[in-house]
């Protein structure tokens, strides 16, 4: 997969860059051959492929990525995705990539990918039919090209390495992706931390230095682009010390504790209709009309002087400048916990959505829009921490008030545990319980009904 920058791939003098492709490809199909048989013939893939190839493919492998899958059409979509992607600090720097890549290469039959610190597609641009040929094969906005979740690619390998490659066609791990050639590059922040990738990616014509050259010019620009920012608001900030500042909120409604609103480090405690209210317009970012707040709070038919009537007691609390009306709209960003958990569930952070997960939202909400919001993040946090596979993900699951008697979720973690264990025991003790207790296989009914 992975032409390391630093690290050879580099067509040597004399050589033609397509018969050495060709026997790359060769050398690719025999490994794919030997992959098949498993067993002492992985003990084959190491004269085959790259070191760094070979590094991601056995990854793959002890990961349980399936060559053959083709897919199950799981992502990031629709608004969920546009919301993500907007917010994304690597949208600032979209009209340079827009300008450096986009309009270039486009244009040469070659598509551009962009995504984000965890392998998250954020946009692809091409003409339609080269995007649609790439959705097909794998490159789709919203899917997950983690190593983790894809096996070798060159987006994965960027996010596991922090360095540049590029993975020639049966390099990839996935057979759907062999007619792929990606040429992908790190951006970094000003501190550092990666914050995206940049790919691109077609056909053979890709696996060329100077593709791999633009790429990584275009990133470099782009880290550039980001740190003269940074330089900009830091000069702002200086400037306007005197003017005041929209501060940036934070809230908390995760758990059975009080709902917490965060000003200038802060906490204060909010009442629940104050909390339902902020959490509903953080969710909607285009604004809410009084009407449509009405019905998102109540089932009952609130009228507008009830709502104007709360959000008036919200504006004494949270200040007058956190939001406008005609519609109900955040003027002053919200970081919501809420948010964070859907950001690592949408990383497949899962490890991380479990710690953060204190709790049901706002657990005593009967407002139908809570409710919504409630129900899916329990919903794909427990469908996720079932499909983890984690020995540790599963243990702080069941440890918790949602996972304790969660039948479906104590056999995945049956499966992790040795069967020689002392775990192992307490752990079927547990789910002997839970049956006795349900007068039923427990395990097949929570399967059922989840």
């Amino acid at each position: 997969m992975v032409s390391n920058l630093a690290g050879g791939g580099q067509p040597h003098p004399g050589v033609e860059p397509g018969s050495q492709l060709g026997a790359l490809e060769t050398y690719a199909a025999q490994a794919h051959g030997y992959l098949s048989v498993g067993g002492d013939q992985l003990g084959q893939l190491p004269g085959l492929l790259r070191p760094m190839v070979l590094e991601s493919w056995l990854r793959s492998v002890r990961g349980g990525v399936d060559p053959m899958d083709d897919g199950d059409g799981r992502g990031l979509r629709g608004t969920d995705l546009e919301r993500y992607r907007d917010a994304h600090g690597i949208a600032a720097v979209m009209p340079l990539v827009d300008k450096l890549l986009l309009r270039d290469a486009t244009s040469t039959g070659l598509i551009v990918v962009v995504a984000d610190q965890f392998g998250r597609v954020l946009s692809v641009h091409g003409n339609a039919d080269r995007v649609q040929a790439a959705a097909e094969a794998g490159l789709r906005e919203g899917n997950d090209l983690s190593e983790r979740r894809v096996g070798t690619n060159a987006v994965g390998l960027v996010v596991r390495t922090g360095r540049a490659a590029w993975i020639h066609g049966p390099e990839h791990f996935l057979h759907r992706m062999h007619q792929i050639t990606g040429a992908a590059a790190p951006v970094h922040d000003p501190d550092g931390r990666l914050v995206g990738v940049l790919m691109i990616a077609g056909g053979v014509r890709v696996a060329r230095p100077e593709i791999l050259a633009l790429v990584k010019a275009a990133a470099t620009a782009a880290e550039m682009d980001l740190l003269l920012a940074a330089v900009r608001s830091g000069q702002d900030r200086r400037t306007n010390a005197d003017a005041p500042q929209p501060e940036r909120l934070g809230l908390e409604v995760l758990g059975l504790g009080q709902p917490q609103l965060t000003v200038a480090g802060e906490r204060v405690p909010l009442s629940q209709r104050h909390a339902e209210i902020l959490l509903l317009l953080a969710e909607h970012t285009e604004g809410l009309s009084a009407d449509h707040l009405a019905l998102l709070l109540d089932d009952a038919d609130l009228d507008n002087a009830t709502i104007r009537a709360a959000m008036s007691r919200l504006r004494s609390v949270v200040g007058s400048n956190v939001f406008g009306s005609r519609p109900y709209r955040l003027r002053v960003p919200i970081a919501t916990d809420v948010e964070a958990l859907r950001a690592a569930l949408d990383s497949g952070d899962v490890d991380t959505a479990v710690r953060l997960y204190a709790g049901p939202v706002l657990p005593r909400s009967t407002a139908p829009g809570v409710i919504d919001i409630r129900d899916e993040l329990r919903v794909r946090l427990r469908t996720a921490v079932l499909r983890s596979g984690d020995a540790s993900v599963l243990s702080r699951w069941t440890a918790g008030a949602e996972g304790r008697d969660d039948a479906a979720a104590w056999a995945a973690y049956r499966a992790t545990v040795d069967r020689e264990s002392p775990l192992y025991a307490q752990i079927e003790a547990k789910i002997r319980v839970l049956d006795r207790r349900l007068g039923a296989d427990a395990t097949q009914l929570q399967r059922f009904d989840s």
